[in-house]
């Protein structure tokens, strides 16, 4: 319930499937750095550059 899944108010088309796959993608890349516990890795990583960074953009 980190990305606040349950909340999510739109349920169209594709949408859901696609923010399932951007969430997996993101705890995939956290574990992957070590992380073990995903929401307090989302804590650390509330800056943008941070973010890009994580993921190799920058």
């Amino acid at each position: 319930m980190v990305f606040g899944e349950d909340a999510r108010t739109i349920r169209t088309r594709n949408t859901p499937a696609v923010m399932a796959g951007l969430g997996d993608i993101v705890r995939g890349t956290l574990r992957a750095l070590g992380w073990v516990n995903t929401a307090s890795a989302r804590r650390a990583h509330t800056d943008p550059a941070t973010i890009l960074q994580l993921h190799g953009i920058t």
